[in-house]
């Protein structure tokens, strides 16, 4: 079993009104795996980091922690959250570096996107 590094992220828990609404949009977003681990927690990974999908009774507050994943076409990414049933609650907007958007998921949880500057 390989050591894991000290003070970095190492998992990431978001709580969730409808396990498989989630799943099922963050699947479609990102392809991301799961393993159902029954009816209240679902684990996820993405390639690089491990977390979970946890059952609750409200979403994670738009005002909590903000998940930001990286994208390499944000303009694919909006019709993407859109057609998989998420709104976008912050339009593409620059910042040093890069561009990003706010998106929310079906089920009210908000996360953003992020893309460097191409120029």
């Amino acid at each position: 079993m390989p050591v894991r590094p000290e003070n970095r992220i190492d998992y990431v828990e978001i709580p969730t009104t409808d396990l498989p609404k989630a799943r099922a949009f963050l699947e479609g977003l990102f392809g991301w795996e799961f393993q159902e681990w029954g009816d209240e927690y679902y684990s996820f990974k993405d390639g690089r980091l491990d977390g979970g999908l946890r059952k609750s009774d409200v979403p994670a507050p738009a005002t909590g922690v903000l998940l930001v994943f990286y994208s390499e076409d944000l303009e694919r990414d909006v019709i993407r959250v859109k057609e998989l049933g998420g709104t976008i609650s912050q339009d593409i907007f620059p910042f040093p570096g890069g561009r990003r958007f706010h998106f929310i998921d079906p089920l009210g949880t908000e996360f953003a996107i992020w893309s460097e500057t191409t120029d």
